[in-house]
């Protein structure tokens, strides 16, 4: 029986680069269910490719393959890894994109992929998605032995996403990602937040944490448990990172209301 494939790429959509890899995937797996999680990932951006993943993998049934390829270093000597981790499997370059995903695991598999039955020949020396990970993934969809991907390796890349660290009654941390809709998701999730009137502060702004979109006006801040389970910093029907400039990596802090 065929398994859910997951694509999860910065190839876009405006090329044949991600068709490229289904139809790799179709041509072995023909029964293959082929979802995108998202083709948008900005070009070679490792840490937004393994929020991604971490935010949606678990709500997929148990013995999906997920095939991440966000690959600036395609080509060169890093490993192409099959991943097996908490009832699913994971396929994609040795960079660190899998980690943040797979770190709470204790079932951790790690196949290097040499086995070149399990690939499309030739190896394309810029285009690994279509001719090693793609098939690889569709490979285990049906059923071929995960062991015989290729050798067994012990360790790999780690990316480390930030963490939010505790300063008393304030947790400070930063921005991981930032939505289509322009909302702004921290580190922060709200079993550190210990008061009730917490405030989101950042770039010399405060703004309430509320339980949804429409506590404020329209065009307000505002603060919200989001549904990765971080707080993020959005705007009442509107677009917060474009209002406020503020980008991935910048800092923001939550504590007490001051004026309480």
């Amino acid at each position: 029986m065929s398994r859910c494939i997951a694509l999860l790429t910065d190839f876009g959509t405006s090329d044949w680069f991600a068709a490229s890899m289904k139809g790799a995937i179709l041509c072995i797996d023909p029964d293959a269910a082929i979802v995108d999680i998202t083709n948008e990932i900005p070009a070679g951006d490792i840490p937004s490719a393994a929020f991604c993943l971490l935010s949606c993998y678990s709500y997929f049934p148990a013995g999906t393959v997920f095939v991440v390829v966000v690959d600036p270093g395609v080509g060169s000597k890093r490993p192409a890894i099959a991943l097996s981790a908490g009832g699913y499997f994971f396929v994609a370059p040795d960079n660190g994109v899998l980690s943040p995903t797979v770190e709470n695991h204790s079932d951790i598999r790690i196949r290097s992929i040499e086995n070149p039955s399990c690939m499309r020949l030739p190896v394309s020396t810029t285009f690994h998605g279509r001719d090693v990970f793609a098939p690889a993934a569709a490979h285990i969809s049906r059923g071929f032995a995960f062991d015989n991907l290729g050798p067994s390796q012990e360790t790999m890349v780690r990316c480390a996403l930030p963490v939010a660290e505790e300063q008393g009654a304030v947790v400070r941390g930063a921005i991981l990602y930032v939505d289509r809709f322009g909302n702004l998701i921290s580190n922060i999730t709200p079993t550190l937040v210990s008061c009730s009137n917490a405030r989101v502060r950042f770039a010399g702004k405060s703004i309430p944490v509320c339980s949804c979109y429409a506590d404020v006006a329209e065009g307000q801040l505002l603060a919200v448990v989001g549904s990765s389970g971080f707080i993020e910093i959005s705007v009442n029907r509107g677009n917060a990172a474009k209002q406020l400039g503020i980008k991935v990596g910048d800092e923001v802090e939550i504590g007490p209301d001051k004026e309480k």
